[in-house]
């Protein structure tokens, strides 16, 4: 299989396109970044996930990793994954960078650059999916949730969640993170969220919303599709 590259001039045609949304607001330290980081780069080397790739129609997908607070940065550029080397290549690209988003959340702002990457990149991809992840529903800045999630459907963009529990800070772990994430951030056809209830089930939650994701298995109804990984 070929290493991750950059995506080239010329229009490439894969089955997805995924934009990998991670929280970097104040309340992630460095420490979390880097945890963070260390569990989507397990999930998408997991060998379920590369089968699920390989059995695609294009046997690839698109991936860039951004990470978002009151702004965006993209850690990882577009990269086509079609096997072990080319998710090997984007895992460890995705641990070196140094941290670049700062600030308090502004969803709907991250939500519309993730559009952004989406339709500025020069990919035909088959299914475009945004993968947001996070430890809390509220936005301080920029757009309304709830204006950018409707641009973001209107374009044919799928938005998937991942809710990060904290059991130590009720206010968020036990306050409904996974209603409001159903309610205000997923939108479009099949959207689902999964649940991260704690630091031990997050890479296992970050690898099965990818399978579920990558295998075009969200199409069920909200309600039906909602998942929940306990830690093991």
């Amino acid at each position: 299989m070929t290493a991750a590259t950059p995506m080239q001039a010329a229009a490439q045609e894969t089955d997805l396109e995924l934009v990998l949304l991670a929280d970097a607001s104040g309340s992630i330290d460095a420490g979390e970044i880097r945890f963070q980081r260390e569990g989507y780069a397990t999930a998408i080397t997991d060998p379920d996930v590369l089968s699920a790739i390989a059995n695609t129609a294009y046997g690839s997908i698109a991936v860039t990793y951004v990470e978002w607070a009151a702004n965006t940065a993209q850690v990882v550029d577009w990269t086509m994954i079609d096997g072990r080397d080319s998710a090997g290549a984007f895992a460890e690209a995705l641990l070196a960078p140094p941290r670049q988003a700062y600030g308090r959340n502004a969803i709907g702002g991250a939500l519309l650059d993730a559009l952004r990457l989406i339709e500025t990149n020069d990919i035909d991809g088959w299914r475009r999916v945004i993968d947001f992840s996070g430890d809390s529903a509220n936005s301080y800045s920029g757009p309304s949730i709830a204006t950018a999630r409707d641009e973001v459907v209107a374009a044919g963009v799928t938005i998937n969640a991942l809710p990060i529990l904290r059991p130590d800070d009720p206010g968020r772990a036990q306050g409904g993170l996974e209603a409001l994430y159903e309610e205000r951030i997923i939108g479009g056809m099949g959207a689902f969220v999964v649940t991260a209830e704690n630091r031990a089930s997050f890479a296992e939650a970050v690898r099965r919303k990818l399978i579920l994701e990558i295998s075009g298995l969200s199409g069920a109804p909200r309600a039906a599709a909602r998942e929940q990984v306990k830690s093991r």
